[in-house]
């Protein structure tokens, strides 16, 4: 009984569960996330339970959404792989040297499969609602941007046909997501106890929605935006989908995975330059980071 104990201990110890845990924490950031968006733009106006058109309200309905998908995606995989759940969080400690580079790639992996996972079930559980929508638009499948809206982002009308306006709305939101990260997690600094670092990370993804939102859709996550890209255009939406063009807009796709991947390393380089410096002239010891190599 005891040497069962002991193997059971060791039960996909190392990469193996911690890309498992990589891929159920994205999965369920992506389904709650996802599935907001869904409310908002389908679930409600085709059930009967909302008059209006789309508007602020449903503007809220998103960006609690993601919020909270943030806090429960961290909940489920934090205690296994430091639930980064965004390749753009994996570079940026990686950087920083919080993360092995070793395990950047299969991290990337889970979580990309995680999201396309958990896009394909939001598409099942709402196929009805967004038929409905786009037999309302009265356009095809692959000319229908709203329903697409669902799964992957798009830039603003006002930026036309620019890609830089986007880019820097990535890099932005992204480097702020991880700045503040950075200081959420650093026990040197003034982090949250009790385990309460995963609300306040859920409330910046809010706040960030509420901020940069409406600009490019707030994708601020390459796995968020690339997985469900992919199973939309697997389920149809063409060209919205890959190479991510329409009336204003043409190849889109790269913006939200280069876009976050720079403001990763952006958010997590001003941190380490202007704060963790003063944390070390006063002297606080470092610590590990959330996922370093065990001796």
């Amino acid at each position: 009984m005891a040497e069962r104990i002991v193997r059971r201990r060791g039960y996909r110890e190392g990469l193996g569960g911690e890309m498992a845990a990589e891929f159920l924490g994205t999965f369920v950031l992506v389904l709650l996330g996802v599935g907001s968006v869904a409310v908002a733009v389908a679930g409600l106006p085709g059930s009967g339970r909302q008059t209006g058109d789309f508007g602020p309200a449903n503007w809220l309905i998103i960006s609690w959404g993601w919020g909270l998908a943030v806090v429960f995606g961290v909940y489920v995989a934090g205690g296994i792989s430091g639930a980064h759940i965004n390749p753009a969080v994996t570079l940026g400690f990686a950087a920083r040297r919080d993360f092995p580079w070793r395990k950047v790639l299969p991290y990337w992996l889970a979580q990309v499969m995680g999201a396309f996972v958990a896009a394909a079930l939001i598409y099942a559980t709402y196929r009805w609602a967004i038929d409905a929508a786009i037999e309302k638009e009265g356009v095809p499948r692959d000319e229908s941007l709203p329903t697409f809206s669902i799964f992957a982002t798009f830039p603003a009308e006002y930026f036309g046909d620019s890609w830089w306006g986007p880019l820097l709305d990535q890099i932005v939101g992204t480097g702020i997501l991880l700045l503040l990260i950075c200081a959420l997690i650093d026990r040197r600094n003034t982090a949250p106890m009790s385990n309460l670092h995963p609300f306040l990370i859920g409330l910046v993804v809010v706040a960030i929605g509420l901020s940069f939102g409406t600009n490019a859709g707030y994708a601020i996550n390459p796995a968020r935006d690339l997985g469900p890209r992919l199973l939309t255009y697997f389920e149809g939406w063409g060209s919205i989908a890959l190479p991510g063009t329409f009336e204003w807009f043409s190849g889109y796709w790269w913006i939200p995975l280069v876009g976050p991947l720079i403001g990763g390393l952006v958010g997590v380089g001003v941190y380490d330059l202007l704060i963790s410096p003063l944390i070390k002239a006063r002297g606080v010891e470092p610590e590990e980071g959330p996922a370093t190599e065990e001796p």
